[in-house]
């Protein structure tokens, strides 16, 4: 069928688009999960013992079910480890600054301020790559930011100077992106997983023997209170939600990455945007976190300048390889 990607065989073809939107939406749920379970366990463990546990589970639930999924085993042999490590190290990064932010911030408006990351590839894609960005993409751009300063409010009474960490996330999340259109590395989704799940074990295990006694604990400060307070031995509740989500992040990363493969970036990329939504929703059910008028119109700027840089990056016809989303690779 023209146009159409990784239809299936016989009768009743499903749609290339179909498929790919189903998938970025069911990334999209399972990331917004992962975020629950890491909000609510941020007052009782320290982050990198989360994501170690995480981490591990994932990649066991990648290699006895993606993996075969996608293909063999030989699949996850590469001549670019360096670059694997490099992209890993990136998401640990962005990742990390946005769960620290979890400890203290509304999930809902911690969402909100990580969504300004496709206007950052905007901006980072003219300074990097060279390429041209129109007068109306820098407007979206700067509405977008905008939005993010109104939804932080420096100076204002409900300032957390946490709020700053999505946007830093953000940042990280902007650079994955533009190294990955540089570099043009086909992988598949398996391997992206695979790989990304060694490089958070690496980081988690080492932050792990270096603060994991929690002998740098103690600053009453309760986002570094989240990255350096001492593991502790789970009970069985806890250990099922750290298995929860080292299952639903392994399912998520794949969903988003197939999602790429099989269809086009401008259609997939807007339905990333359920999360936002989602997170808000489970701000408001398990937290009672509303957003207040002002919260709420600066996350209308961010949702309304990122829709529009991805409408017009369809309009003109560009393939842009948004490959991991901030949210979203987890």
């Amino acid at each position: 069928m023209t146009g159409e990607r990784g239809t299936t065989a016989g009768a009743s073809k499903v749609p290339a688009g179909l498929i790919g939107i189903s998938c970025a939406m069911g990334a999209a749920i399972a990331f917004s999960l992962n975020d629950v379970v890491i909000k609510y366990l941020s007052g009782d463990y320290p982050l990198h013992q989360i994501t170690f546990i995480r981490s591990l589970i994932g990649i066991i639930v990648t290699l006895a079910v993606f993996v075969p999924l996608d293909g063999s085993y030989r699949d996850l042999r590469t001549n670019r480890l360096g670059f694997h490590m490099m992209r890993g190290m990136i998401v640990v990064f962005a990742n990390m600054t946005f769960y620290a932010a979890l400890a203290t911030l509304p999930l809902g408006e911690a969402t909100a301020i990580y969504f300004v990351g496709p206007l950052f590839v905007t901006g980072l894609s003219v300074l990097l790559l060279g390429e041209r960005v129109g007068p109306r993409r820098w407007l979206a751009v700067f509405l977008g930011l905008a939005g993010v300063m109104i939804v932080i409010r420096p100076g204002g009474s409900t300032f957390q100077f946490a709020a700053f960490l999505p946007l830093v996330a953000a940042f990280g999340y902007s650079l994955l992106q533009i190294t990955t259109r540089k570099l043009g590395v086909a992988v598949k989704a398996s391997a992206m997983s695979f790989y990304l799940s060694i490089a958070f074990i690496c980081f988690s295990g080492a932050m792990g023997l270096i603060f994991g006694d929690g002998r740098y604990s103690g600053s009453g400060n309760a986002n570094l209170e989240f990255l350096l307070r001492a593991w502790t031995w789970p009970p069985v509740g806890d250990f099922a939600l750290l298995g929860a989500i080292g299952v639903i992040g392994a399912t998520g990363g794949y969903l988003v990455s197939q999602a790429y493969r099989v269809a086009q970036a401008g259609l997939i990329a807007p339905f990333e945007y359920v999360a936002m939504p989602l997170a808000i929703f489970w701000s408001v059910v398990i937290w009672g976190d509303w957003p207040d008028v002002v919260a709420w119109i600066g996350i209308a700027l961010i949702a309304g300048a990122g829709f529009y840089v991805f409408y017009r990056e369809a309009e003109l016809g560009k393939r842009i390889r948004w490959k991991t989303p901030l949210r979203r690779e987890r």
